[in-house]
């Protein structure tokens, strides 16, 4: 059983004996983005049977489905839902954060470019969970396909009523926007995304209060991830008992894993939440192509883990990663080749990190930006001197839990991570007065 190509997207798999395609058995077909196509295939169906229930029962029965959050953080969704106060008058907003940055990750892309119905359904339904009328999506501006296309179906939406006033004579009405980031990595946290909405500079709010109290507009607020709002539409359509069939027994449904890297079949599968590394990587993805030293499980942010039968056994779901003091985070899978030195493949982490800082803390701004991008420069030069290493690793103890958000944070896991398992490449370099044999750039 193969994967098969799609060559106007992704690579997706094929039919799993314990799983049929979902979230993605739709990506890569002709005009599978419009409106025509979506409603032949059921589409819609599950916002009407939201609406013939109450918001507290659709809250109810995405909680009962034991789905979390699939943008990295892996929050119960059902449980963020029912946060949301009851309605006071005041403006509710359902905000959709599709500023998909994270180095290694790219499958809500093709959910907007190729289903962008199944996405504005999502919306909708969430939207009538938290009793808000208005919604935005977020979309990173690099995304300039899904743009178009997000805006094209919400405009055939409005046009067949499915969007706007009296949805299906229910008396909800929903009205849906698209917002094109500007490219910077901060928006992917949620408060940072907010003031990006509202116009200001992309700093995060401190919190609490927290969105659901004083959000978008100091208005309550939830902000989901593409995935996460997609998920929602199945749940509704087959049941939380059929979501929750899948998984393990904290880390329900199905998930779509990135793949990158030097594989035979790099791309997107859509898989039970449990399935282990090496079917990933060596069933689905058809075995690396040349040696590989390590993989990072779920997006850059994630420390990486040692390629060995240990971590090809490992179930990706949140409690086994985070047993071996990892993260499933995005489930985006970075192979990093043994022929990369993993200082040098950290460094280019870390300098990603740098850049990324929106620079309203000191430990990111002077730690992540200046510090450790220094240093991670000074030891990949050949310059490194005895205690370097040391350093480094003090220097992830002062940032790491002393910033402003997680940003600085997860510059710090990828490094730690490496240090753990791969330390001996870091001291070779200094004791050996080496330069890591790769030209690159000096970072500013």
């Amino acid at each position: 059983m193969s994967p098969s190509a799609n060559p106007s997207g992704p690579i997706v798999s094929g039919r799993d004996p314990r799983f049929e395609k979902t979230l993605y058995k739709h990506v890569g077909i002709k005009d599978s983005w419009t409106l025509e196509y979506y409603l032949s295939h059921g589409g819609y169906n599950a916002v009407k049977k939201a609406l013939a229930m109450t918001p507290e029962q659709v809250v109810d029965e995405v909680k009962k489905s034991g789905l979390r959050g699939r943008g990295g953080a892996g929050f119960p969704t059902g449980l963020k839902w029912s946060f949301m106060p009851k309605p006071s008058g005041k403006q509710h907003y359902i905000v959709c954060n599709a500023d998909e940055s994270e180095p290694g990750s790219f499958k809500d892309r093709y959910l907007m470019e190729d289903d962008p119905h199944q996405l504005i359904e999502g919306m909708i339904i969430a939207g009538y969970a938290i009793h808000a009328t208005k919604g935005y999506i977020y979309i990173r501006g690099e995304y300039r396909r899904a743009y178009d296309r997000l805006k094209g179906a919400i405009q055939e939406a409005y046009a067949r009523g499915y969007l706007g006033q009296n949805l299906f004579g229910t008396g909800f009405s929903f009205d849906l926007y698209v917002h094109r980031g500007a490219g910077a990595y901060i928006c992917g946290e949620e408060t940072a995304l907010m003031n990006s909405l509202e116009g200001l500079r992309a700093n995060p709010r401190l919190k609490p209060p927290f969105p659901a109290q004083a959000g978008l507009w100091g208005k309550p607020t939830t902000i989901n991830n593409v995935e996460s709002l997609c998920s929602a539409v199945h749940i509704i359509d087959r049941g939380a008992d059929w979501f929750a069939s899948m998984g393990t027994e904290k880390s329900k449904g199905h998930k779509l894993y990135q793949v990158s890297g030097p594989f035979k079949r790099p791309g997107v599968y859509e898989l039970p939440m449990g399935t282990t590394f090496r079917e990933l990587l060596m069933d689905w993805a058809g075995g690396p192509t040349e040696p590989i030293q390590a993989i990072i499980p779920g997006g850059s942010s994630c420390p990486p883990l040692p390629w060995n039968d240990d971590t090809l056994d490992t179930p990706m779901d949140y409690e086994s990663l985070a047993a071996k003091g990892s993260l499933l985070g995005t489930g985006g899978v970075i192979g990093i080749p043994a022929s990369m030195s993993m200082v040098d493949a950290m460094w280019n982490v870390t300098r990603f990190y740098g850049h990324e800082s929106c620079g309203k803390c000191t430990p990111c701004r002077e730690g992540v930006s200046g510090w450790m991008v220094g240093l991670f420069e000074k030891i990949g030069r050949g310059q490194g001197k005895p205690g370097d290493v040391e350093l480094l690793e003090d220097l992830l103890d002062q940032i790491e839990g002393r910033s402003f958000c997680a940003l600085a944070d997860a510059a710090c896991w990828p490094v730690r991570g490496s240090l753990k398992h791969f330390r001996h490449q870091y001291v070779e370099l200094v004791e050996q007065g080496r330069a890591i044999q790769r030209t690159l750039p000096r970072w500013r």
